[in-house]
């Protein structure tokens, strides 16, 4: 069972930066970024294959976040830039063997960590 653990949340102004880390275990075919504000069901930020042509971003967040993908480290990260309020979540890493922004798609996920845009 592959073990996931996020890193690099925390309290930002609008128009700032975060980058999100989430390491792995071990390597494993598609990693996928979510987030769950608070009331809200979780959905999906971005997705990550074993290539880079296999990417892609819910609309909300194209031009603004990019993904990547270190197989030396097992890591994968999430830079989000020009933040806006509506970004503000728990954010999670998740491992699964489709290419999707669907949740149910995954079967293992990290414990997440928290994003706060505000001035």
């Amino acid at each position: 069972q592959v073990q996931l653990v996020e890193s690099g949340g925390g309290l930002v102004q609008p128009g700032g930066s975060l980058r999100l880390s989430c390491t792995l275990s071990l390597r494993y075919r598609v990693i996928g970024w979510f987030r769950q504000a608070p009331g809200k069901e979780r959905e999906g930020v971005s997705y990550i294959g074993l290539s880079n042509s296999e990417i892609r971003y819910t609309e909300s967040v194209k031009g603004r976040f990019t993904i990547s993908r270190d197989n030396h480290k097992e890591a994968v990260y999430l830079q989000m830039n020009n933040l806006k309020p509506e970004d503000t979540a728990v954010y999670y890493c998740a491992a699964g063997p489709t290419l999707s922004l669907n949740p149910d798609a995954y079967s293992a996920w990290g414990q997440g960590t928290q994003v706060l845009v505000s001035s």
